[in-house]
């Protein structure tokens, strides 16, 4: 059971999980689920590939008594894709998106004994206007697509709050000024004016203790965390940032406190002081050239599907990424659990975060995408690892999008709506080719060819290079039309994809034992012992091109069928992790 709280940087101490066994319904069908694992996965306890588009779930609980006098919330990680909420049989709210979180007060709705919740989920399998990134709408997963994930997938939990109290706050940090920019919300019912204490402390000793009145719901307050010290003459304070090397956070409580000096509402959060730019064609962390060493992270286990089958397993994945000598991830058609970014913040760890993907362009799909888009920001805008926002992917969703003016404007509404909620960030609006508005040059290719095709590995290498020869790499041209390359850093952000030999045929496939896919694919493929010597070959060939800022290796673990993981479909490392690194470690 996934018991750990939810929402790590927004923690308050009194909460209760409703993680667990649920009656669950499905067509003419019931059975017990363990949430938060959908129904496709074994952890649920169901693990069928179900054909209908509606299923209901349904628990009891009993709220504290100690909570009576309080406003009670009902918190949802995600759930996908469209559901309706009732508490004792009245509807408390409703949410579309399966990738962000949502809340309904239902204090109201309370009876303060046996309290029954129910939650009716429609997740239309085939409607290619919904973002579902991997999810395979057909009976068995292929190719580059998997097993579908329908309804709740992250923690349901509830809070008692009090009527004056935090809704939500946003640390922007400042390295060149060595500042933090903290912005925050009241919620709506609270009582003004109200004092507002905060207390940083960086490895537990005090950096700033101090409060404001309020007289409005939303204020801000920059505190100056490095006291100066960073603007005296020469002297770095480099030792306060936030880096995979060197991931150092910021603690921070901050809490409320009515008219009477009663406290009403405490969190705890943290925050990190790192910055993200670019200049002259180069990507910089903390004002230092930086080379991103990303791997490829579908977000997908064996047993629980898009949901981890625990918090430990999230650590165990950062850490094994790091031993393959990687600093970072590019997370792809997956909007993450907050608890992996978490970690990410805690281990330091470099995150591209991505949205899923849509099929097919209608106004309706750009404008509920767009709805979601603006909402993962919102979550996520605390974690420091997360240094690049991407939307798209390879054009998915915007089929048209190299010609079609309707479909570029959509993209760019994408990549400028994303710098008007999120000036610290980079942002990506298409990954992988035709191009729109971007901050980075992603390009996608995976022509290093076989082992024995010499010429086609030369012709790859010479293209990483030369910007002029950047249409030899992928599939269609790097940027759409009306759009030129202008000097942005350059990012391999796929590559790779070598799964290994199993079968007696050259493509590598083999009947699979019970319980396995019937097939195993990659991008290219090679016998186990020459694995090394094959991706030493390509990731050699992009530390020679001085153009690149990084690369992304597909991808960190097997999934189903597809099989170019460094790691095993249960996350076990395929290959000596030393070695690996020892080739990263190169750059």
């Amino acid at each position: 059971m996934r018991g750990e709280y939810p929402r790590p940087d927004f923690v308050r101490k009194e909460w209760l999980s409703l993680n667990g066994r649920w009656d669950f319904c499905w067509g003419a069908e019931q059975a017990e689920i363990e949430v938060p694992f959908v129904c496709q996965s074994r952890l649920s306890g169901i693990g069928i590939r179900i054909k209908d588009n509606m299923v209901i779930y349904r628990r009891t609980f009993i709220v504290p008594e100690g909570w009576r006098g309080r406003s009670v919330l009902l918190h949802f990680g995600a759930v996908d894709y469209r559901c309706r909420v009732f508490v004792n049989g009245s509807c408390v709210g409703s949410h579309t998106g399966g990738q962000t979180p949502f809340t309904f007060d239902i204090t109201e709705y309370l009876n303060w004994g046996e309290e029954t919740l129910t939650v009716k989920v429609e997740d239309p399998l085939e409607d290619e206007t919904i973002a579902r990134g991997k999810q395979f709408w057909e009976e068995k997963s292929r190719f580059i697509w998997y097993t579908p994930s329908t309804g709740i997938w992250q923690s349901v939990w509830l809070e008692p709050v009090e009527k004056t109290s935090l809704e939500w706050v946003r640390f922007t940090p400042d390295i060149d000024s060595g500042t933090v920019k903290i912005d925050f919300r009241l919620a709506d019912a609270s009582v003004l004016p109200c004092r507002v204490l905060m207390d940083i402390r960086f490895r537990r000793k005090p950096v700033f203790q101090g409060s404001m009145i309020c007289g409005r719901l939303q204020c801000s307050l920059t505190v100056d965390v490095f006291r100066k010290k960073a603007m005296e003459g020469s002297f770095h304070f480099t030792g306060n940032y936030w880096s995979p090397e060197n991931p150092q956070l910021y603690d921070i409580s901050m809490w409320v406190e009515d008219e009477n000096g009663i406290e009403t509402d405490r969190i705890d959060s943290y925050f990190g002081m790192r910055k993200i730019h670019v200049e002259n064609g180069r990507l910089y962390l903390n004002n230092q050239p930086y080379y991103h060493k990303l791997v490829l992270d579908q977000g997908y286990w064996e047993e629980g599907l898009v949901t981890a089958p625990s918090d430990q397993a999230y650590i165990d994945d950062i850490q094994k990424c790091k031993a393959m000598g990687f600093n970072g991830c590019r997370k792809h058609e997956k909007v993450e659990d907050p608890r992996f970014l978490y970690w990410a913040d805690k281990l330091g760890f470099l995150v591209w975060e991505a949205m899923a993907s849509f099929w097919s362009y209608t106004p309706q799909a750009a404008s509920a995408f767009l709805k979601e888009w603006t909402d993962v920001i919102d979550r996520d805008y605390n974690h420091p690892c997360i240094v690049v926002w991407g939307m798209l992917n390879e054009s998915w969703g915007v089929p048209r999008i190299y010609d079609d003016p309707k479909q570029q404007a959509f993209a760019r509404s994408l990549y400028y709506m994303a710098k008007a909620l999120d000036g610290t960030r980079l942002v990506i609006s298409n990954d992988g080719w035709e191009m729109v508005d971007t901050d980075i040059c992603a390009i996608h290719s995976y022509k290093h060819g076989e082992k024995e095709d010499e010429g086609q590995h030369r012709r790859f290498a010479r293209a990483l290079k030369e910007t002029e020869q950047f249409p030899e790499l992928s599939e269609r041209l790097p940027f759409a039309t009306g759009f030129v390359y202008e000097r942005q850093p350059v990012v391999l952000t796929e590559c790779g994809g070598i799964t290994l030999k199993t079968g007696k045929g050259a493509d590598g496939l083999r009947t699979a034992a019970i319980g396995e896919p019937a097939e195993e694919w990659g991008y290219t493929s090679v016998s186990e012992h020459d694995f090394m010597e094959e991706y030493e070959r390509v990731v050699t060939a992009v530390y020679e091109a001085d153009l690149m800022n990084g690369f992304c290796y597909t991808q960190l673990t097997d999934i189903e069928q597809e099989t170019n993981g460094l790691l095993t479909r249960d996350h076990q490392f395929k290959f000596n992790p030393e070695l690996i690194k020892k080739i990263n470690d190169r750059k």
